[in-house]
């Protein structure tokens, strides 16, 4: 075996958790989104997008949480993932709120501005992320 392969390997898991946070957000966004829903507890993202947003958020962070915890990882990690999802609207509720941006703005900047923090919050703890724990 040479030298390259197990950083391959760690680079691949790396890699594999980042896809994997990506459809646990997404599955707890659908998921609970549609469970919320269905009892009358959803928001209107164009007359309430500030609330819309934070449950959106609250229900991905839910599915990534969820899929953290089965993977090993502990709550200080699953936390700061969780906060990859939040972390967006500190500047973009100003900016909606002085109406230099709409509701479906803000959406699309904080779900575009979430991928890299997700990146960042595993790039912060790369060794559990790409090792033993993930």
């Amino acid at each position: 075996m040479t030298q390259t392969a197990p950083v391959t390997r760690r680079r691949r898991r790396f890699a594999r958790h980042y896809v994997e946070m990506v459809i646990a957000m997404f599955a707890g966004m659908f998921v609970l989104g549609m469970l919320l829903s269905a009892v009358g507890l959803g928001f209107s993202h164009e007359r309430q997008p500030e609330l819309a947003y934070l449950l959106m958020a609250f229900d991905m962070s839910v599915g990534m949480a969820i899929w953290m915890r089965y993977r090993g990882h502990g709550w200080a990690a699953t936390l700061e993932m969780c906060a990859a999802m939040f972390v967006p609207v500190v500047p973009l509720f100003p900016l909606l709120w002085l109406g230099l941006v709409d509701g479906g703005a803000m959406m699309a900047l904080a779900h575009v501005a979430m991928f890299p923090l997700m990146l960042a919050a595993m790039l912060r703890r790369r060794d559990e992320y790409a090792g033993c724990a993930a």
